[in-house]
Order: structure tokens, then C-alpha cells, then sequence
């Protein structure tokens, strides 16, 4: 091989990968804060006394009337990052939680990790989402969070088109787990929980342990009364102010 292919290999081989890390370079913001701030990502309520708790992956047909059921007894809002393919199979269900005064927000149509998906398959994958939630719920999602918190250039530019904030969390629970246990996800969630936390949990099984809902459910009181103990109010992300990233409404 000539000096000359060698060249031109090398210069290939460089901008293949300068163009790979360029398109998952937005992943970093699940765990690094500069990063988040960067790309106006957030993971945090604008309040020391208060912590928002979201609900990934649902609706579910016994998870999320007991998450409700949960969360209507303790006075508290919550926010659903829906997946549009359970939506489909259950409007009725997706229609419930907007009645109940909870905020949804788009998770996916299909629950599959992006860095493995062209931009169009980004594209049409939102696209879905979108029109499924807002058939179902006669809501507007303006807020947007990717599967397992992964984060891809062309989801970050279909969100800012959409007018989207971009919210992940500071505290997972890990309810998706198998073999973990109700008072474990309580600690995980809150043992370094402070104000301003974002917190993670699953209303639903079906891309994690089978019955892990229940698991779920089952925290969600202990989570709630710690909370109280703790001195944190539960806030919804819907009180955030308005900023660049997100068309943002007010609270009810």
C-alpha cells in the first residue's frame, strides 16, 4: 500500500469516527452536569425544597391504575414519559392519567436504545409518539426523554425542532430490575436524594423484569412518606419556568 492510500485511509477512518462521536456525544449529558447545561438537557426542578417524580415506560394496564391510585391518595403530580406503541393498545389508560392531573410526556413510540437508529428511524419513531399521545389524551407533549437516557444528536435536533425540553433525572431507583426489592428501590432513590432531584421510576414491565411494577408500586408509598419525613415537597415538572429548549406550560 502507497504512502497515498495510507493517507487516505487514515483521513476516512477519522472522519468516520469524528462523525460517530459526534452523533452520540449527547449521551454524556445522563451523567455529566456541564454537559446537560451545554445542551440544555435538564434533570432538576428549580426548587431546593422539591423533588419531581416521573414514570417511564407505561401506560400498563395494572401498574399505572395503582401508581395513580398511589399518588391521587398522597395529593401528589407526577409526570409520564409514555411510549407510544402502549398508548395505542390503551388509550383509555393514557386518557386517565391527563384526568388525573398528571402531565405525560414522550418516551418512544418503540422502546429501542437510538444510538442503534438512523435519523429518520429518530424521526418517525417521535413522529409516532407524538400522534399517539395526543390522539389518545387530547394533550400537547412538550416534554421529551429518550430510552435509557440515551441521548443522540438528531433526537436532540428533533426535540429543539419540536419545541421539546429534554428532561432525564439525577436519581434512578433501578425499579427495572430483577430480584430488587421495594424498600431497596426507596433507598436507592433517596439515599443521596436532595432538593431539586429529579427523581426515576417504572409504571410498567414490558422492557424491564418481568413484574417489576409491582415492585414499583409497592416503593411508592414508602418513597412518598420518606419524602415528607425528609422535608421535600413533590413538585411537577409543569411549574418549570419557560426556557429555550420547550414550549413549556404552567401548572394547573
Amino acid at each position: 500500500m502507497t504512502d497515498d492510500r495510507r493517507t487516505t485511509g487514515g483521513l476516512a477512518a477519522s472522519v468516520v469516527a469524528g462523525a460517530a462521536v459526534t452523533y452520540w456525544l449527547p449521551a454524556v449529558s445522563l451523567v455529566l452536569p456541564a454537559a446537560r447545561r451545554s445542551l440544555g438537557v435538564r434533570a432538576h426542578v428549580d426548587d431546593a425544597g422539591a423533588v419531581a417524580i416521573t414514570f417511564d415506560d407505561g401506560p400498563h394496564p395494572r401498574g399505572t391504575p395503582l401508581v395513580l391510585e398511589r399518588l391521587d391518595r398522597a395529593g401528589v403530580r407526577a409526570t409520564f414519559f409514555l411510549v407510544g406503541e402502549q398508548v395505542e393498545r390503551r388509550p383509555g389508560l393514557a386518557r386517565e392519567i391527563v384526568t388525573a392531573g398528571h402531565e405525560v410526556a414522550v418516551h418512544c413510540h418503540r422502546h429501542r436504545n437510538l444510538m442503534r437508529l438512523a435519523p429518520r428511524a429518530v424521526r418517525d419513531d417521535l413522529d409516532r409518539a407524538e400522534a399517539a399521545i395526543t390522539d389518545a389524551t387530547g394533550a400537547d407533549p412538550c416534554r421529551y426523554r429518550p430510552p435509557y437516557g440515551s441521548l443522540t444528536l438528531p433526537a436532540l435536533l428533533e426535540a429543539r425542532r419540536r419545541r421539546w425540553e429534554i428532561v432525564l433525572w439525577r436519581r434512578d431507583g433501578h425499579d427495572w430490575e430483577a430480584g430488587t426489592t421495594p424498600q431497596r428501590i426507596a433507598a436507592r432513590l433517596l439515599g443521596a436524594a436532595r432538593g431539586g432531584d429529579v427523581l426515576l421510576l417504572h409504571d410498567a414491565d414490558f422492557y424491564s423484569a418481568p413484574g417489576s411494577w409491582q415492585r414499583t408500586v409497592d416503593a411508592l408509598e414508602v418513597i412518598l412518606e420518606r419524602l415528607t419525613a425528609m422535608g421535600l415537597r413533590v413538585a411537577s415538572l409543569e411549574i418549570l419556568p419557560r426556557t429555550s429548549q420547550g414550549n413549556l406550560r404552567t401548572s394547573r
